[in-house]
């Protein structure tokens, strides 16, 4: 049994927590006395607690997040009510600041905020040792990452077999943007490359082909960057599939050359825009190239073979309704693949709270501390934006609507589409738990009765999308004796939203 056990609660089962794997990899001559124990959300927290105590640990270490805190705070408080003597100790992004407003903290034995990859190995070993030290909340020790040994030997064969295998190339992120905890980093450090490199080629022969880098900035130091593509480059397969954040003004023509040499549907950019108001970004401490971002983008998605996802933020301070739009419509002219329309949150810690108060924003108590309400933006509006956004992933960033989806948005993506937005959650008050034929139903009945389309042209656009889903069943508008024209099978059903956006 082992003496200490690493956990944390995951959003999917495909997610692997990197930051366990750091804690375990440093653990020293505790290594062997060691577990890491992934869940996930949705389990319940009794049943969790069920199992880490089969495991008869001496310490439990939680990883806790913006999307796990509430579980967590369930599982800790059972914990700490069944077994006292276990000591509970906490660290991530979420119990890093404010520690003293949280239960999970008050519930908890110790709380390391910052960076824990050496500071819970030291905390373990004088626990175990009968040196606990006096005080709650340990701050994280920060050394020079050539002093970390890597974690990437703790991902099991499992893991690469049946996961999302994350590796970053570097932590911290130089720019400052307000609504994001790397604003509190002084800059990025990389790690050795050599080092790096050489755990990539061990990860890859035991079969990883699914990475995800988790490096903020992953084209800062163009020389890295085209490295470690050049890697993957003379390994490529058809099973190879690669993650990467962008900057998204930063495009070297070495770069571009590179990029070019992957196949269709290799690649996946996510690249942050945020916000096209100039007046917003100076607001945020945001120092954006618009003018090459879009140049940018427009090569990505319109010259290179990369799969192209974009955030946007709704709700930053000083940002109205109309305005976000613009910047919706802006960037949907782009056409990227996938347009992530998100809400800002109030991390613990970011900087973005110093706008609270003098741009009125008022968040949810509750994680994930979305913005209910801004001096721009209303709550009833916000709501609209939410289910926007909900609708805009199902329908927009699914893939699978690439002839209605035209014929829905015109020459108004963002008014079109909110439209349909406050029509279905008029019919339907409902958000999640649609069945696709259900949507595509909705679809049809909105393009002729609201948008005015002509009912054959609708018709053929939504049985064409329909189709090409593979599904076989019959739609509520379709005349006797039209059917859908050879349906897919089921391996086509089954294809990531990725590979449909490959083929468009």
């Amino acid at each position: 049994m082992p003496d200490i056990v690493l956990t944390t609660i995951n959003a999917r089962y495909v997610h692997a927590a990197l930051g366990l794997r750091y804690l375990a990899a440093n653990m020293g001559e505790l290594q062997p006395h060691t577990r890491i124990v992934e869940f996930v959300l949705g389990q319940r927290a009794i049943e969790i607690v069920e199992d880490l105590l089969a495991l008869n640990p001496r310490i439990v270490g939680i990883g806790v997040y913006i999307w796990n805190v509430d579980e967590c705070t369930r599982v800790v408080a059972l914990l700490k009510k069944i077994a006292p003597h276990v000591t509970v100790v906490l660290g991530g992004p979420e119990v890093s600041y404010e520690t003293g407003e949280q239960r999970i903290c008050t519930l908890a034995d110790y709380v390391i905020t910052g960076w824990g990859d050496v500071s819970f190995p030291k905390l373990a070993r004088d626990i175990l040792d009968g040196r606990p030290p006096a005080g709650k909340v340990i701050t994280g020790e920060q050394l020079p990452l050539s002093r970390l040994a890597l974690p990437y030997t703790q991902y099991t064969d499992e893991d690469i077999a049946r996961r999302f295998i994350y590796v970053e190339a570097s932590r911290g992120c130089p720019f400052k943007c307000e609504f994001c905890l790397s604003a509190l980093d002084k800059t990025a450090w990389p790690f050795e490359l050599d080092g790096f490199m050489a755990e990539l080629e061990k990860l890859y022969n035991r079969g990883a082909r699914n990475f995800r880098f988790v490096d903020r900035t992953f084209n800062l130091k163009v020389a890295a960057s085209q490295r470690i593509l050049e890697f993957f480059l003379a390994r490529m397969d058809g099973s190879l599939f690669l993650h990467f954040e962008l900057i998204p003004d930063h495009l070297p023509e070495k770069l571009k050359e590179t990029i070019l040499k992957f196949p269709p549907g290799a690649l996946h950019f996510e690249i942050g825009i945020q916000t096209f108001n100039p007046d917003v970004q100076a607001r945020i401490s945001r120092r954006q190239d618009d003018a090459e971002a879009e140049k940018n983008i427009r090569w990505l998605r319109e010259v290179s073979p990369a799969l192209i996802h974009v955030d946007l933020i709704a709700g930053l301070p000083g940002e109205d309704l109309a305005s976000f739009g613009r910047g919706f419509d802006r960037l949907h002219a782009l056409k990227p693949h996938e347009i992530q329309v998100g809400i800002l949150k109030r991390l613990r810690g970011a900087p973005i709270d110093r706008h609270t108060e003098s741009h009125q924003l008022r968040f949810n108590p509750d994680p994930p501390y979305n913005v209910l309400a801004t001096e721009c933006i209303p709550f009833n509006d916000m709501q609209r934006i939410s289910r926007f956004a909900r609708y805009w992933d199902l329908a927009g960033n699914s893939g699978r609507f690439q002839q209605s989806l035209p014929l829905l948005l015109g020459d108004a993506p963002f008014d079109n589409f909110m439209c349909f937005a406050d029509w279905l959650y008029g019919e339907t008050h409902k958000t999640h738990e649609f069945a696709f034929e259900r949507l595509c139903e909705f679809m049809h009945v909105h393009l002729t009765r609201v948008r005015g389309v002509d009912v054959a042209v609708a018709t053929d656009a939504v049985l064409t999308d329909y189709q090409a889903s593979g599904a076989r069943g019959r739609l509520a508008f379709m005349d006797a004796g039209v059917r859908p024209r050879d349906a897919q099978n089921a391996t086509a059903r089954a294809r990531m939203r990725q590979a449909r956006h490959v083929s468009a």
